[in-house]
């Protein structure tokens, strides 16, 4: 009954799985599936926890520190003690050993300190909050990854499979000609070099099929690797999405470029006070330190090892305790330079950090504005692709008619099905560029997680 069970939870496991494999897959979809998949924004993500524990281990620092030892010591042979013979009643001029302390000696002790001033300390925990900011900044630029690069990935995909469509639609209407043709030699109303030459083209069709499936296929393989799925999931995309590419492409509403929505420029900003606070942790080298320290100790001794025995018992061990308390003073006076020289470090790194920005600065500016350009240059090119397709369509339309009342040869038929097929790929090629340029505007403007809704 029971290995019954399991098999029933096992189908019923392998069909739900199978189902959403194979389920349409929106971008929203697998931007989503990505996020929660991705391996690299998973070990992102983990830093980002260390990042966490490593602010918990620098608060340390600022909690009293607590710590107990046991020890036991077994003097085999005892230190001796010269001493002049007539101390002890014997001889002038003659020597006697004593024996010091005793055979067995057992100690447990426990200490306590606290930082009670310590500027390194202070501005260590302060350090170590904007750390883990930086930490969680990181799985944020990691996220923006992983969307730009699914979008990518995503759109590329919907324009091979359309170009599968065209072929497919070019092999059966040439399939169909092919067929008329071939009847037409049979009769003696065409020509043999005809037939061969529509079966070349026929073939070439056939593939270029091939070659856009194995592209396809390809892509699809990396959009599935990005989105952390296993390959062998067969994922589809809506047939829908590519038609609203052809809808949506319109003049887009560029906003304006905010320096503070780039997770990059955010980033050296956050580089840029963590060298702030490094920078003051050097300085605060400078300064005296004081900490509190308290040690107590229970200490047993004995020649015989009859410690653990009670006074009635008859042992021989003493027992004593012993409690100190000190505060510490550490006032640096020279250390050759060095807190100088690490001081003057931090200085021209922060140096660096800002060339950085001013770098990133006119980067992302120029990012900004060649993707304004290069979306406006895709819906001038999308327009006139277009017009071409209809054109060239209306042309082929015109042609095939002619071919079919005897007024047009061959060649021109087939230069007419080259010219349309080349100008619908040219024109989904085109839509291809103008999301992607429409991508990097949303990148640009730092709203790339707005392609999750």
């Amino acid at each position: 009954m029971k290995r019954i069970m399991l098999t029933l939870i096992l189908l019923t496991g392998i069909g739900g799985y199978t189902s959403y494999a194979q389920s349409e897959l929106s971008l929203q979809e697998c931007l989503k599936y990505a996020l929660s998949n991705n391996q690299q924004l998973a070990r992102t993500r983990l830093e980002e926890d260390m990042g966490r524990f490593k602010t918990s281990e620098v608060r340390a620092r600022a909690l009293p520190q607590v710590n107990a030892q046991g020890s036991y010591t077994n003097n085999i042979k005892k230190q001796v003690i010269p001493v002049p013979g007539e101390f002890a009643g014997g001889a002038p001029g003659t020597t006697l050993l004593l024996e010091a302390g005793v055979t067995h000696n057992v100690a447990a002790t426990g200490t306590l300190s606290q930082e009670v001033y310590n500027q390194s300390v202070f501005t260590g925990l302060k350090a170590a909050k904007a750390g883990e900011e930086f930490y969680s900044m990181q799985t944020a630029q990691s996220e923006e990854t992983v969307i730009y690069n699914v979008t990518q990935l995503y759109y590329s995909a919907l324009v091979s499979r359309e170009k599968m469509t065209v072929l497919d639609a070019n092999i059966e209407t040439m399939t169909k000609l092919v067929e008329t043709t071939s009847s037409q030699v049979d009769n003696g109303l065409a020509r043999k070099i005809d037939l061969d030459r529509m079966r070349v083209n026929l073939t070439n069709y056939k593939t270029q099929r091939t070659q856009a499936k194995n592209q396809f296929q390809l892509q699809t393989n990396q959009l599935k690797m990005m989105m952390g799925m296993p390959v062998a999931n067969i994922i589809n995309l809506p047939s829908t999405s590519f038609k609203e590419i052809e809808n949506k492409a319109t003049a887009a509403d560029f906003g304006g470029l905010n320096l503070d929505n780039r997770i990059e420029y955010r980033l050296l900003k956050k580089q840029e006070e963590l060298q702030n606070f490094q920078k003051k942790a050097y300085l605060a080298e400078f300064y005296p330190s004081l900490a509190l320290n308290g040690n107590y100790s229970y200490n047993g001794i004995s020649n015989k090892f009859d410690l653990l025995k009670s006074k009635s018992g008859g042992s021989t061990a003493s027992w004593y305790d012993m409690a100190a308390v000190s505060l510490t003073l550490k006032i640096p006076i020279f250390d050759g330079w060095a807190r100088r020289s690490r001081v003057s470090q931090a200085t021209v790194a922060l140096k660096q950090i800002r060339k950085d920005m001013e770098a990133t600065n006119l980067s992302l500016n120029t990012q900004y504005e060649n993707a304004k350009l290069q979306v406006q240059n895709n819906l001038s090119t999308i327009k006139a692709q277009k017009e071409n397709v209809d054109l060239a369509n209306e042309v082929y339309n015109s042609t095939q008619n002619n071919y079919n009342l005897g007024l047009a040869n061959l060649t021109d038929l087939l230069d007419a099905e080259t010219s349309l097929i080349s100008a619908q790929n040219n024109y989904n090629e085109a839509l291809l560029q103008y999301k992607l340029a429409e991508l990097d505007i949303i990148k640009s403007n730092g709203n790339l997680k707005s392609l999750l809704n």
